[in-house]
């Protein structure tokens, strides 16, 4: 048996110990009936406090169906993302998007989240077993309306990033987490191609990833991007300007290899710069997900939920406190009727004595 809490232990506690204070305290002073309704009132929080707590009975299986890998993607969509210089001239994304599908392919029976980065970052999709909710994502995704541009910087998404893995290592502390970071690598103020002044470390998120791989998309020589306001007539494959920079000639977009290689060593993955749809499976071929997990971690740990008992029992103790409420209204009604009688007699009296 172990408690799988809804609620953080300090939240618990502040909720529940003044509400069982309570009770008790009311359940020594009163008397008779109402000694008996805060007996059922008791029983009541208790019951709310074990569903809280939400106790659960944990089983180990080895399912070969299912696995103990938790895929984390992390996308850039910033707007040099889409820079046609993929496979020929299509945008950087179109190879992200060959990249995602095929990797969820080559580890079915995962588990997936999707972070994006962009002027801000966002998590874009919680773990969930369905790889094609990762394939709808992928096969979706565009770059950044460019007027809401912040220019590109691969260190955004590491705070979003340290807490998704730091959740994910509490949660579920045996699966193995492996981290897919896809990015051109740029570092740029505003809409600025100039380098940036490097970027925060991802290192001490090293403990927290089993494996991976950072992908990079772009060429040394550089490519421009289409502006895209949000509507399907701009962006790629349409006539839309392409995007200016200072000066008012097309930006160009050049891929930042060397802080995607210092990227990939501080997660203490591997890099690979992706320039065509090449076979994903060199990349994962070497996880081995058995021997990640020597450690005990290829069982997969389920857990049932066994609260329900308590939250009968809350049913039966507030449909019984409905009850005697309803029987208390009439009761007081027929309580008052004499006093109500007495003061209107009494103004009746007073009436004709004037």
């Amino acid at each position: 048996m172990t408690l799988r809490m809804l609620w953080p232990l300090w939240a618990m506690i502040a909720v529940f110990v003044p509400m069982l204070a309570l009770c008790v305290w009311r359940l020594r002073v009163s008397t008779g009936h109402r000694r008996l309704d805060w007996v059922r009132r008791t029983a009541m929080v208790a019951c709310v406090a074990v569903i809280g707590l939400c106790p659960a009975i944990p089983s180990t299986e080895n399912d070969g169906l299912v696995s103990n890998a938790e895929l984390y993607f992390v996308v850039d969509r910033t707007g040099s993302m889409a820079a046609e210089d993929y496979d020929g001239d299509q945008p950087r994304l179109a190879g992200v998007t060959q990249d995602m599908v095929a990797l969820t392919q080559a580890l079915p029976g995962s588990r997936y989240a999707i972070i994006a980065f962009d002027s801000q970052s966002t998590r874009q999709l919680p773990l969930t077993t369905d790889s094609r909710a990762v394939r709808s994502w992928a096969e979706t995704v565009r770059q950044e309306i460019t007027a809401y541009s912040a220019g590109s910087s691969i260190d955004r998404p590491l705070e979003q990033l340290r807490t998704t893995l730091e959740a994910a290592e509490e949660r579920n502390p045996s699966n193995v987490r492996l981290v897919f970071f896809l990015s051109d690598g740029e570092n740029t103020n505003g809409s600025s191609s100039d380098a940036g002044d490097g970027f925060a470390s991802y290192a001490d998120l090293a403990p927290l990833v089993d494996g991976g791989a950072v992908l990079g998309y772009g060429t040394a020589e550089g490519a421009r991007m289409r502006s895209y306001d949000g509507t399907s007539s701009t962006g790629y494959g349409t006539d839309a300007p392409y995007i200016t920079d200072d000066s008012g000639a097309d930006a160009i977009s050049r891929i930042d290899e060397t802080a995607l290689r210092t990227l990939a060593d501080q997660l203490g993955v591997q890099y690979s710069h992706r320039i065509t749809p090449d076979d994903i499976t060199p990349l994962v071929s070497d996880i081995n997900l058995e021997a990640i997990a020597d450690d005990g971690r290829r069982d997969l740990t389920t857990f049932t939920d066994v609260y329900w008992p308590a939250a009968v029992l809350l049913g039966l103790l507030l449909a019984w406190e409905a009850w005697d409420l309803s029987r208390e209204v009439p009761k007081r009604k027929r309580e008052g009727e004499p006093q109500r009688r007495d003061r209107q007699r009494a103004m009746a009296m007073s009436g004709k004595g004037t």
